[in-house]
């Protein structure tokens, strides 16, 4: 007798949207240790993204923690049509821009949360940081460099340095980024060309003054 053929086995565990799914939706069943869960997970992400758009840092915990207020009472809205974390994005930035309405103030990006140390996040990434021996100069022309791109951050529109911000430093893809601030992909694409050309303006003149160096 001819035996049959075994069916494929399920995956072993579901990716990580399947993951927050399940999650949102045991919160609405009522298990709100499911959401401390997404809390935990999402939380220094969204104090990073918070801290990126106010200067004072002493309101990016408070922010942060309306944030996920504002996710909790709204999440039976959630069906899982986008990815969770973008869903959350967009109520951390819009939270973010009516606390900085509310007070009067307009949104920058502090020259500390660009500096923080990220190297125990999951979105770090040290390919990007230079591996050659540092020397003084090197060090020095770092520094200016930084400061230059920290300068033009600040100095950017607030729809182009969020939408930098979250493609850059997030990483979120131009989908993503679109359903966040709730625009178009064409718009995003061109917030985000004119966000680098107006750094690279700025860099750009003590990038020359370093040529020949490798960074």
């Amino acid at each position: 007798m001819t035996s049959r053929p075994t069916p494929p086995s399920p995956p072993a565990a579901t990716n990580s949207a399947d993951a927050d799914f399940q999650l949102v939706q045991r919160t609405v069943a009522g298990d709100d240790r499911a959401y401390e869960l997404l809390v935990l997970k999402y939380q220094r992400r969204i104090e990073r993204l918070i801290g990126r758009m106010v200067r004072d840092v002493d309101l990016v915990e408070d922010i942060a923690q309306e944030t996920f207020i504002r996710a909790y009472k709204a999440l039976h809205q959630f069906r899982g049509e986008a990815q969770f974390y973008t869903w959350l994005y967009r109520i951390a930035v819009n939270t973010a821009k009516k606390a900085l309405v509310d007070m009067k103030r307009d949104p920058t990006v502090p020259e500390a949360a660009l500096r923080s140390s990220d190297e125990d996040d999951e979105t770090y990434r040290p390919g990007n940081e230079p591996i050659s021996d540092e020397s003084p100069d090197t060090i020095l022309a770092a520094k200016e460099i930084a400061a230059a791109v920290n300068a033009a951050m600040d100095a950017l529109p607030t729809e182009l340095r969020q939408a930098v911000t979250l493609r850059e430093i997030e990483g979120l893809s131009y989908e993503e980024i679109a359903e966040v601030m709730n625009c178009p992909i064409g718009t995003v694409r061109s917030r985000i060309f004119r966000a680098r050309e107006a750094i690279s303006a700025r860099v750009k003149p003590l990038l020359d003054n370093q040529s020949g160096k490798r960074w």
